[in-house]
């Protein structure tokens, strides 16, 4: 049975007078790959950042613990060493290099102002050509594609060689093969024992992970198994059924449901 890597109970977050969260319990499992689903709007990407401890200028109100520990309790610098972040639209100076981009993310493993170690050196290049951005490793960020940039991103996270690994949107830029190479990215890092969160609103990508959870009006809706009927029923509602999930070539896939797409163009008419 695997152990709990991160709690939230009774989580509730509001930006000004806009309440995002309304009293969120989540388990997540160590070990395993969550993805968590939602319309727009549902609080997807203020959970994840909520479960990094990344939500400033927000009134949080709850607990969450890692591995255990009551998050608040950790300090900055052990807690940027157990989670590594992957945020939409992340920003990075456009000067820098692809491999310095991804040394950034060794700097919880650093002392104050010191070179990077031969660890350090191995970790970035394992990232770099784990995400296939190797080759333009001397090129500056300001040089490269959107899907490009992405990747030296991910391998920024990677870098870190974290516990945890919370993504939100991580497939922004990618095309479809490198998509596929993500997957196969993620399940490594769950093979190998570590723990990935991702917000995805790629439906059919999601439906890959271990479990599910699945969001709406910033409340948690479901959590299960990725493969289970009941997590497929939620998820159909929770899109008004306009997606039906299916069992395809051996993968659980979501698709449109161009049937009721027909009757409400008939409605329309």
């Amino acid at each position: 049975m695997n152990s709990v890597a991160i709690s939230a109970c009774q989580i509730s977050a509001s930006i000004g007078n806009h309440l995002i969260l309304q009293g969120v319990d989540l388990q997540l499992p160590a070990g395993r790959w969550t993805s968590i689903v939602g319309p727009n709007g549902a609080g997807k990407s203020t959970l994840l950042k909520v479960l990094a401890g990344l939500l400033p200028g927000a009134s949080v109100q709850g607990e969450v613990q890692l591995l255990g520990r009551p998050l608040a309790q950790i300090p900055a610098r052990e807690r940027a060493r157990q989670f590594a972040w992957l945020g939409q639209n992340e920003g990075s100076a456009d000067d820098l290099s692809s491999y310095d981009v991804a040394m950034l993310g060794r700097l919880p493993h650093q002392a104050w102002l010191a070179s990077p170690s031969a660890a350090d050196h191995a970790a970035v290049e394992q990232a770099l050509r784990t995400t296939q951005a190797w080759d333009w490793r001397h090129r500056p960020l300001s040089q490269l594609s959107g899907g490009e940039r992405q990747r030296v991103l991910l391998a920024r996270a990677l870098a870190v060689q974290a516990q945890v690994l919370l993504m939100d949107e991580p497939l922004a830029n990618l095309d479809p093969p490198h998509q596929t190479d993500w997957l196969h990215t993620m399940r490594a890092l769950v093979d190998a024992g570590g723990t990935v969160v991702s917000v995805l609103h790629e439906v059919s990508l999601a439906l890959q992970a271990d479990n599910m959870v699945v969001m709406a009006a910033g409340r948690v809706l479901h959590q299960g198994a990725c493969d289970a009927p009941d997590t497929h029923a939620a998820l159909e509602q929770v899109f008004d059924h306009r997606i039906h999930v299916r069992h395809l070539d051996g993968m659980w896939m979501a698709l449109p449901s161009i049937h009721r797409h027909n009757k409400t163009r008939e409605i329309d008419a």
